[in-house]
């Protein structure tokens, strides 16, 4: 799907995003899983993952996930393989939620009703008129209580155009919500901390990926010298990479991405990492594939509420949640697995294959 305006964070540019839908069928049940990747996860499921799932009992996620993870052993399980088997993950629990008639949070088992989020965007492309409207919108017309714009463009090479458009950002929302910033990595460690501490003027309190995930002893170095909650985890594709970014004292709060970890069953056990280490769990993007697993678990801290993934969400799916007041509850109306259902005439003009 095309983003409705060019958008580029800290590292990355980009002028449209694709959602890789896996549906699994057991007897009358469809359940459906998604993520946010290359096209070349539909072949992995087709190719790798859909010959393990077919014939199998639906109702055994856990195993199934297992052996999806080893059946792409030897084409490389983080990236693109982790993706696809998070979609079809995602779709296996929405399908087995649906043959047992209950929404998927009650499955799980419930550790809250409502499910906290933030807006965000603020992509680094925006005007300064663009990006009011954008966070306006959030804080005074949904009451989203906390909001995120994108810093170090240009690989932090427009720090100063960075740091206008946090003052800009904390002008458009006021003093009482809270202001976040993602820089995607784009930084090095030592004018990270500068600008952190120019950040902290403007009350961010939050500061994601100062610098890359990829350098975790960095990121604790930054962590312990500045007031912000340093956070990451986003590109967290195995159980093990979160251990090692626990064990490193990378981040005050730890990201994981559902439709990048291997799906819900996964996730759920990221965040029983965190909280073993007095952490909370934060859900990065693809909402409403998070939403019924973040309301199980007792240290979740919020989801993202992200513009290009709401957006599209928003187009392809009906069921989809409404953000007022700052969170959203799945299970609300009712509607078994994930509540949601393709809506096949919206998305026909997006299918590719």
């Amino acid at each position: 799907m095309p983003t409705d305006a060019p958008e580029a964070d800290g590292t990355l540019s980009w002028d449209s995003t694709t959602l890789v839908l896996a549906t699994v069928r057991c007897g009358p049940v469809t359940g459906i899983g998604y993520t946010y990747a290359p096209a070349a996860a539909a072949r992995i499921i087709d190719d790798l993952l859909a010959g393990i799932v077919v014939g199998s009992p639906v109702l055994d996620v856990p195993r199934l996930n297992e052996a999806m993870h080893r059946a792409v052993r030897n084409a490389g399980l983080p990236g693109v393989a982790a993706q696809a088997i998070a979609a079809v993950d995602i779709a296996l629990w929405d399908c087995k939620a649906r043959l047992l008639d209950l929404p998927l949070v009650d499955l799980l088992g419930t550790a809250r009703r409502d499910v906290p989020i933030y807006g965000s965007g603020g992509f680094t492309t925006y005007d300064a008129d663009r990006q009011d409207r954008q966070l306006r919108g959030w804080a005074e017309e949904e009451g989203i209580p906390r909001v995120k714009i994108k810093i170090g463009e240009s690989w932090g090479q427009c720090e100063e155009r960075d740091l206008r458009r946090v003052a800009e950002a904390r002008a458009s929302i006021g003093d009482e919500p809270a202001l976040y910033v993602d820089a995607n990595g784009a930084y090095g460690a030592k004018q990270a901390v500068r600008v952190a501490d120019a950040l902290a003027d403007e009350g961010v309190t939050w500061f994601e990926e100062p610098v890359s995930s990829d350098h975790l002893a960095l990121l604790a170095r930054i962590r312990d010298h500045v007031t912000a909650d340093v956070t990451a985890g986003e590109y967290g594709y195995t159980l093990p990479y979160f251990e090692h970014m626990l064990a490193a004292g990378a981040v005050d709060c730890l990201q994981a991405d559902i439709t990048r970890c291997g799906g819900i069953t996964v996730w759920l056990r990221v965040a029983a990492l965190a909280q073993s280490r007095g952490l909370d769990v934060s859900g990065h993007c693809a909402p409403h594939a998070h939403v019924h697993a973040a309301a199980a678990v007792p240290n979740l801290r919020h989801l993202e509420w992200f513009h290009d993934h709401v957006r599209m969400e928003r187009t392809l799916f009906d069921g989809v949640l409404d953000p007022g007041g700052g969170s959203i509850t799945p299970g609300s109306v009712a509607e078994p697995g994930l509540g949601l259902t393709l809506n096949t005439e919206r998305a026909r003009q997006y299918r590719v294959s």
